[in-house]
């Protein structure tokens, strides 16, 4: 994933189901000129395919958040896990992340446009350097692992408890570690594989991880069992875990290999390197890291706030339940975010490559309001019925209901700042389309000072149950911030977003979600009085009841309301179940014998 544009950082096995919206002919959408083939991928074509491919990985990665909480739970070793690969990932974008998720899609589809050979060997330069510097990376890291997890979690305390988890994860970092290579092989060859009009793969690959990972915790449970804590469970099982999360990235990056050579990519490795290539990357890429250093920072400064919490009691409600919140809060946006983006990075670039800021605009607009249509309901009914699902999906095997319902408080502080963090993706995209990192340093580095300020406040205020709460609304606030200090220096750029547009269809969309929030608060209170809470039972039928009546009114309300983009929503999925019924209900032809 390539969403590092705030903390903590991205997974790949984040839970999502929805379905990204199908952009008919009529929908306004400005006609491009034909390009060279693999240059200008379909942007609705391209959103589907990602989005089934999401959609499973999706699904496979709640499955393996769900057998991890159900195998760990939420205390100190789920904590040792979770801050262990979480070091591999911060590691990673804040060395190599921005210029591989960022810097490289402009410069291969501006070399494809340009170059003789379409960028064929400028790729190939580009991989070469790309495994260089990851193996570099990696080692260093690796050797370092013991001295980052001091960095990270040197504040767990001296209690017995607190050092059998220190040395855990110092055991488990080994592990992670070298999940720095996989994980930038993976980003700079689903980066080639972009451009090349190729957005399939890189979202089904995850599936592979998952499954590995689900059967390596599956085993762990069946050998070593539940309930365990730092002091009571084996080095073995320790091993294991750690072996199971290497074991997942490796493959799935593995998994894209045969993809590229059908893509038409060698990967031989070229070393005739040109100082110009180099310098502009350099040049791109300082920037970036100066942006992605502040995440860095930002992301240091939370976890050691969360896991200082923990330290002062608040046993299960750290950085676990901080980093499964993460996990959940994405749901919507994996699917429909990150399929549009995804898309629409090398389009973009390829307007803004030519020239044609217009066409840049159309394009964020677009962007902004279909991603929209799902994640507008999506934060308001997720703020308010956030506890009862998390209820339902966790409060099993090692995670008690208590600490089940803990994440779900959360969950639904972050989902409130869901559009917010929407939009502040989809204008960095716009600033990676003109090749300008600068502006998104600039605006890494407030993001920063605002979100170390709000955890510190959160740190000294709050008491130690309710910090990780507050660290979900201080990420809110950070979101908030970036995409507010954004909008301004992109109309530097392009000249206009298509605000009105936008905010007209924004505010539509809120006052839709309305009249189903009201309801899900009501069928949360009267479920409340007939099951005990909290409990697995009580999160199954608030969920039903509450988001089925919510999502009712929304589409009543939107439909009230003339929403154009629920409308497309509306007539891509129609169009889609009624492809599947007529496919089903077709008799299949006869072989002949």
């Amino acid at each position: 994933m390539s969403a590092y544009a705030a903390y903590p950082p991205p997974t790949t096995y984040m839970p999502a189901y929805v379905p990204a919206p199908e952009i008919p002919p009529d929908y306004e959408q400005p006609r491009a000129e034909q390009p060279r083939a693999g240059t200008q991928p379909n942007l609705a074509r391209s959103s589907q395919v990602m989005a089934l491919g999401t959609l499973v990985s999706r699904g496979t990665g709640f499955l393996r958040t769900f057998v991890l909480l159900y195998a760990i739970g939420t205390g100190s070793l789920a904590d040792a896990y979770n801050n262990s690969n979480a070091l591999p990932q911060t590691v990673y974008y804040l060395m190599l992340g921005g210029v591989f998720t960022s810097v490289v899609v402009p410069l291969l589809v501006k070399a494809a446009k340009n170059d003789p050979d379409r960028g064929e060997a400028y790729a190939e330069r580009i991989f070469t350097l790309g495994v260089i510097s990851l193996l570099t990376v990696t080692v260093i890291g690796t050797l370092l692992a013991g001295p980052l997890v001091d960095l990270y979690a040197g504040n767990l305390g001296r209690s017995p408890t607190a050092v059998a988890e220190h040395q855990q994860m110092v055991l488990l970092a080994h592990f992670s570690m070298p999940q720095i290579f996989f994980f930038g092989m993976d980003s700079l060859l689903g980066a080639i594989l972009n451009t090349r009009g190729r957005f399939g793969a890189n979202m089904w690959t995850p599936v592979i991880n998952n499954v590995v990972v689900i059967t390596i915790v599956g085993i762990y449970i069946a050998i070593v069992g539940l309930h365990k804590t730092p002091l009571t469970v084996s080095p073995s099982g320790v091993r294991l875990l750690g072996l199971g999360a290497l074991l997942g990235i490796l493959i799935q990056s593995i998994a894209l290999f045969p993809v590229l050579r059908r893509a038409g990519f060698s990967m031989h490795l070229r070393w005739d390197f040109r100082r110009a290539e180099i310098r502009e990357i350099r040049r791109m890429a300082s920037w970036m890291l100066g942006y992605v250093g502040s995440q860095w920072a930002a992301n240091l400064v939370v976890q050691r706030v969360a896991n200082s919490a923990a330290a002062h009691g608040a046993t299960g409600d750290g950085y676990s339940a901080y980093f499964n919140s993460w996990q959940l809060f994405q749901l919507p946006y994996a699917v429909v975010g990150i399929s549009v983006i995804s898309a629409l990075l090398p389009r973009m670039s390829s307007h803004a490559t030519d020239r044609r800021y217009s066409r840049v605009r159309e394009d964020f607009s677009t962007g902004v309001r279909l991603a929209s249509v799902i994640v507008m309901p999506a934060a308001v009914f997720l703020a308010v019925l956030g506890t009862p699902l998390c209820e339902l999906l966790f409060a099993h095997g090692s995670t008690s209901p208590e600490k089940a319902r803990y994440i779900g408080e959360v969950f639904g502080v972050f989902s409130l700042g869901l559009v917010p963090f929407m939009l502040t993706q989809l204008q960095l995209r716009v600033f990676y389309a003109f090749r300008e990192n600068r502006a998104p340093a600039v605006i890494g580095m407030l993001m920063l000072v605002v979100g170390v300020a709000g955890d510190l406040v959160v740190l000294t205020v709050l008491p130690p149950r309710q910090v990780v709460v507050g660290l979900a609304a201080a990420y809110g606030l950070v979101t908030l911030t970036g995409a507010t200090v954004a909008w301004p220096l992109q109309l530097r750029r392009v000249g206009s977003l298509d605000g009105w547009r936008i905010s007209r269809s924004l505010t539509r969309m809120f006052l839709a979600t309305l009249p189903g929030a009201v309801f899900a608060f009501a069928a949360m209170a009267v479920v409340g009085r007939v099951f005990p809470a909290p409990s697995a039972l009580y999160g199954l039928v608030s969920s039903v009841i509450g988001f089925g009546g919510a999502l009712i009114l929304y589409a009543i309300c939107a439909k009230l309301l003339g929403i154009d983009e629920f409308r497309v929503l509306a007539r891509s999925l129609a169009g889609r179940l009624g492809r599947l019924c007529f496919s089903l209900a077709r008799p299949r032809p006869r072989r002949r014998r």
